[in-house]
């Protein structure tokens, strides 16, 4: 800090700001495929050391540098679903990007900018109190806010570290504030002397101790007798799933595929294996599957889309077929991927975005749950996994997770592996086997507590065979969500702020802490 000092403003400006870029854009090697999870709070220690003693101002734009970098690097393939395959034009294409990193850079900005205007005295409860718990609180709103992106939130990249333990207790915004904490310990230990420093390492120490003593605990129990499962991925290019020429042949290679695992006891086709409307396969193709799976005790959840002719509505859905019959419609849908916000505002938009099955209707929020092999099943579709309260919805009750996706839209991006990490993360919030079932990949049955225990390889054609153990009881996390982290976070971001502002007020940097 002493050489940055020693440079000339207009040289520093530009080596802080290049620093917090580099800083953010390293973040997403802490997520699949990379995990490297160290990185997450190292990366956002720098930010919070950069932060010190900087202007609201320059802390805005540093925050918002490092937001570009960390959700640049991040979330880039946006890109090659909206113009691949979306068929976009290429300006139409970038200005959605660029306008959704802006947008998501915005959050680390606003945090830094009011920790340097209401929080610069006492660099103990700076580091330690308003700074993580600002970021946990931000990540949370923007898990939400304008119906919600929650992709890369912190507490994933810690899915296989230490840290991973407390995600059954606080769940991931928790593991979140904890990465945060941690980065806020590295940062006090940096700038401040003394015993301010030791604070800094003692207080992520003994945080890492106790997540890593949660971490084997088991927090649910059987419920009945190990099941076998079979995924089925079908490896449909993406550019041919929907081509009406190619619609026979899609079915009877999900047919194909299956045909040696009829014997399993729940069977899972991905999101909308079958690319046509459940009505017009109704009388042909789904009296094929309900034989099969009736003669074999299997139950069959495949996708699938339903269009109800009397509402003028279709859905994207997951239809059970079996021992018993049922329909799960999804809920939290993709903006402008399955609906367009503001329609009447926005509908030349489908002029260039001519996206098959880009008008769906969102399901209720209290639809029954799917039965498998006589379970309760607590099924999602694609991006639904990434909304935290929205699995937890069908818990307890739910003995295990089914995910259905169609990650080709995304292409050899990293979005199918950050994708996979965040359905990790919901069977270890919740202490549940989920089993994940994708067109391209990556298709995974996956333990309690977030271990990977069979997974298929990436655009191949596969089964994926294993046992799962259905369970009952709930985590701590199950019981009582995400309102006690909020809660709790508000009550410290606001002690910090408070304590702050009576040691030394705005602008001062100063403090005993």
């Amino acid at each position: 800090m002493a050489a940055l000092n020693r440079l000339t403003p207009r040289l520093r400006r530009r080596l802080t700001a290049l620093a917090a870029l580099l800083a953010g854009a390293v973040v997403p090697l802490a997520f699949a495929p990379f995990d490297s999870y160290l990185v997450a709070p190292l990366a956002l220690a720098v930010l919070f050391v950069l932060w010190h003693r900087q202007s609201p101002r320059q802390a805005f734009a540093s925050g918002w540098l490092f937001g570009v970098g960390m959700f640049g690097a991040g979330v880039y393939w946006v890109f090659i679903s909206v113009y691949e395959f979306g068929h976009a034009p290429l300006a139409a294409a970038l200005v959605v990007v660029v306008l959704l990193v802006a947008y998501l850079a915005l959050y680390p900005a606003l945090l830094g900018y009011g920790a340097a205007r209401w929080a610069s005295g006492m660099p103990v409860w700076r580091f330690l109190a308003v700074l993580p718990a600002g970021w946990m609180i931000l990540a949370w709103v923007r898990g939400w806010l304008m119906t919600g992106f929650p992709w890369l939130d912190l507490g994933y990249s810690q899915i296989d570290a230490p840290l991973g333990g407390l995600a059954p207790v606080l769940g991931v915004y928790g593991v979140s504030w904890a990465t945060a904490l941690t980065a806020g310990g590295v940062a006090l230990a940096v700038l401040c002397p003394g015993r301010r420093r030791w604070v800094g390492l003692a207080a992520p120490a003994a945080l890492w101790a106790v997540a890593a003593a949660l971490g084997p605990v088991q927090w649910t129990t059987p419920r009945g007798t190990p099941l076998t499962a079979s995924l089925v991925q079908g490896n449909i290019p993406q550019e041919l799933k929907w081509e009406p020429s190619r619609q026979v042949a899609t079915l009877e290679k999900y047919l194909d595929l299956t045909r040696g695992h009829w014997g399993s006891d729940v069977v899972v086709w991905p999101e909308t294996a079958i690319p046509a409307f459940y009505s017009q396969v109704r009388d042909s193709y789904i009296p094929r599957l309900k034989t099969l799976a009736r003669r074999h005790d299997a139950e069959l959840l495949t996708g699938v889309p339903v269009l109800d002719r009397r509402r003028e509505r279709y859905y994207n859905a997951v239809v059970s077929i079996g021992r018993s019959h049922g329909f799960y419609f999804k809920q939290h849908l993709v903006p402008f991927g399955e609906y367009l916000p503001l329609r009447d505002l926005l509908g030349r938009l489908l002029e260039f975005m001519p996206v098959p099955m880009s008008d769906f209707s969102a399901g209720g929020p209290d639809q029954p749950l799917l039965k498998a092999h006589g379970y309760p099943v607590g099924v999602s579709v694609c991006y639904e996994v990434a909304f935290t309260g929205l699995i937890r919805r069908d818990l307890p009750a739910a003995a295990f997770l089914v995910n259905v996706s169609n990650d080709g839209w995304f292409g050899h991006s990293l979005a199918p592996h950050q994708h996979l990490e965040m359905a990790r993360m919901r069977a270890r919030e919740t202490g549940r086997y989920l089993l994940r079932a994708t067109n391209t990949g990556i298709s995974a049955i996956i333990g309690p507590r977030g271990r990977i225990l069979s997974r298929a390889p990436q655009f191949q054609a596969a089964v994926l065979s294993g046992r799962i153990v259905p369970l009952g009881g709930a985590t701590p996390y199950v019981r009582l969500g995400t309102g006690p982290v909020v809660a709790a976070a508000c009550l410290v971001a606001l002690a910090g702020l408070w304590r702050g502002r009576r040691s030394g007020g705005p602008g001062s940097g100063q403090g005993g802490g």
